[in-house]
């Protein structure tokens, strides 16, 4: 009895998709809901998992083809039948057992040929809704380490988080089959662990030599011409330049590899008298230019991370699709200064919390959010959308990058529980911890360039939202009041708005009220 696997519903109008990969082939045995495929539409990937168990039958929607909703996937086989397995076993040889699940969504566990022992693959984790995709970034360990259950074996990056990947066991790191810099699938194996009693030693491949050489490091200076340490392009590029040849150079790298200040060294070192003239008179030495040789020596160059191509596609994305425009005024910080100086260590005291800037600008915005709606709202296709919530985005810098947590329900939220939400996710932020989930849905973003000693700047929209607030340094400054000139702190304050959905009315009365609010902060007591 065979059961049909079929396109499931795709979503709202999107009525077709490509079948991006097959993680099974005809004769494998599948489990119920085991993932099968993946399929692409425009806007999201979706899985399609086993509707039963059994064995993989027919593929009838091959990979790269374009299927509709409902369409036939393909078949299995429901009970013990291993319909397609002497095919399958026939075209496959017992070497390449292991290579056979390499696609497989789950953690296998494999029997080794060494006695007693096995293999255990290492696989990429789900990454979060609509990623499908992320890039090896480091690795902390090498082949032949041992390793112990859920030690961090490596580190993925998406395009907005880090993801770290448990060891699934404990054993030995056999091999690694994605490099860093590499783009690994949602699903596609890492790395193979040996464990068993033959947990120690490195499993030979198909296409490494079956003596384990390809795990011993080269010896420095690499003498040999067909050694598997690949050398800096710069240092090729340098010892081409200074007539040096490999076996010249000690190379200080990872694994031997010389790298282009080794080759610096190697050139200021050569002594050589067979290769100077000595009898000649040193001429004066002459003022040379620098070449563009040099030049490039002098550069290097670092593929950008995942995270920083996503920051400027949607950045840019935002200049080229929104209408942006930005309206700035100042506020006197005297009022909010002076109420967190007196009542800061009764704060903490009570809620355990630090009293900051940012749930007084919070607050200050909820209340201005109320009275002009539209800096709230977005625009999809023809409609404006207005969200009677507030789901606050507070941008924070991070040492790989820009990253926005969103504060959900803020308007709801007293000033305790916005600081210490604000803490929370600040520390996810800083240690890389944060979720998809933490960083969609803001309605309105606040940025505060004051911390890294900004006067002023335009910020700019963080898409689909209409509307960002960036704040800058407090900074005494001589301010004319009731006609005597008296020094105040103050702040400038930007905000930036789409024009297509908010008007330059609309923009100003918010900076006015968020202005007012935290110039007389008892104007949010009293709502006004």
């Amino acid at each position: 009895m065979s059961t049909e696997v079929r396109v499931p519903t795709l979503g709202e109008s999107v009525s077709e998709a490509t079948v991006a990969t097959w993680f099974k082939k005809p004769g494998d045995k599948v489990e119920a809901d085991e993932m099968l495929c993946e399929l692409e539409t425009d806007k999201v990937t979706v899985e399609v998992p086993s509707p039963a168990a059994g064995t993989m039958g027919d593929i009838v929607a091959a990979e790269g083809e374009t299927v509709g909703v409902d369409a036939l996937l393909a078949t299995i086989e429901e009970g013990a039948g291993e319909k397609g397995a002497p095919k399958s076993a026939d075209k496959v040889p017992e070497k390449s057992a292991e290579k056979s699940s390499e696609k497989s969504g789950a953690k296998q566990v494999e029997k080794s040929s060494g006695a007693g022992g096995g293999s255990i693959d290492v696989m990429v984790p789900t990454l979060g809704e609509s990623v499908s995709e992320a890039t090896v970034s480091t690795w902390f360990k090498k082949p032949g380490d041992k390793v112990e259950a859920d030690e961090m074996l490596c580190e993925l990056e998406t395009d907005k988080v880090s993801v770290e990947v448990p060891s699934p066991g404990a054993g030995t790191l056999s091999e690694i089959l994605a490099a860093e810099g590499e783009t690994v699938q949602a699903g596609g194996k890492l790395a193979v662990l040996s464990s068993g009693s033959d947990a120690g030693v490195a499993q030979a491949t198909d296409d490494a030599p079956a003596d384990g050489a390809q795990y011993q490091q080269p010896e420095p200076g690499g003498g040999d011409s067909d050694k598997e340490v690949e050398d800096a392009p710069s240092a090729k590029k340098a010892m081409a330049e200074a007539g040096l040849s490999p076996d010249q150079v000690t190379g200080t790298g990872r694994d031997g590899r010389i790298m282009k200040e080794d080759v610096a060294k190697a050139a200021k070192g050569d002594t050589d008298p067979a290769a100077k003239a000595p009898d000649a008179p040193k001429p004066a030495p002459a003022q040379r230019a620098p070449s563009a040789a040099s030049d490039a020596e002098r550069e290097e160059r670092v593929k950008m991370t995942r995270l920083r191509q996503t920051i400027a596609r949607r950045l840019k994305d935002s200049q080229n699709t929104a209408a942006m425009l930005t309206t700035y005024n100042e506020v006197d910080m005297t009022e909010i200064m002076a109420l967190r100086s007196e009542y800061k260590d009764a704060f903490q005291k009570k809620h355990g919390v630090k009293l900051g800037f940012m749930s007084f600008f919070t607050k200050a915005c909820v209340h201005a959010l109320n009275e002009v709606p539209e800096v709230n709202a977005e625009i999809d296709g023809t409609e404006i959308v207005y969200k009677n919530f507030v789901h606050m985005g507070i941008a924070a810098g991070t040492p790989t990058g820009l990253v926005v947590p969103v504060i959900r329900d803020a308007h709801a939220m007293s000033f305790a529980q916005i600081e210490k939400s604000i803490g929370e996710m600040g520390a996810k932020a800083r240690d890389g911890k944060l979720t998809m989930e933490e960083m969609q849905g803001g309605t309105f973003t606040i940025s505060n360039g004051g911390v890294y000693g900004s006067l002023l700047s335009s910020p700019i929209l963080n898409p689909p939202q209409s509307g960002i607030l960036g704040m800058h340094k407090i900074q005494d400054r001589p301010m004319a009041i009731k006609g005597e000139v008296v020094i105040r702190p103050m702040m400038y304050l930007a905000l930036s708005y789409d024009h297509r959905i908010v008007d330059g009315k609309g923009a100003v009365t918010f900076l006015v009220r968020v202005k007012e609010a935290l110039e007389d902060p008892r104007r949010l007591l009293m709502d006004l």
